[in-house]
């Protein structure tokens, strides 16, 4: 906090980082329609399929600073994989959305299950330490199970 000296001692005036702010977006700037849908040609095979990015970004929605995270997705397809380049696409729309880390893995979940129908699936996220805390969330889904 920014102080001001008084005849008695100090005084608190404004703090200089409240009116500092980023460009934040709402949620609706997530790109769900991006994402597109590819046969899956081996349904019944048990595989698992795994992507992971260490370049997966957002930021805070009170400050509009960034967060940084390795993001896994891990999934067992039923009928549908996921189109690589339209995931890229999806997640790069996180840019400059201000989402709770806790809120971005459940949001990938949503978005994912609702496009591909998987048997299951897992999204971890790995955040750089901030404040001294370093957080991953993990959301979950089993079909059947929700």
């Amino acid at each position: 906090m920014q102080k001001e000296t008084t005849g008695e001692g100090y005084k608190v005036v404004v703090d200089k980082y409240t009116s500092r702010r980023f460009d934040i977006q709402k949620e609706e700037a997530i790109d769900f329609a991006v994402l597109e849908a590819i046969p899956f040609d081996y349904p019944g095979s048990a595989t698992e399929v795994v992507y992971e990015t260490e370049e997966f970004t957002f930021v805070c929605p009170w400050t509009g600073l960034p967060d940084f995270a390795r993001l896994a997705i891990r999934y067992v397809p039923d009928h549908s994989l996921v189109e690589l380049k339209s995931l890229k696409y999806y997640l790069t729309s996180y840019r400059n959305v201000g989402i709770l880390q806790e809120h971005a893995v459940n949001r990938i979940l949503q978005d994912l299950v609702q496009l591909l129908d998987p048997l299951s699936m897992v999204i971890e996220a790995s955040y750089k330490e901030r404040g001294g805390l370093i957080t991953r969330a993990i959301a979950r889904y089993e079909k059947g199970q929700r």
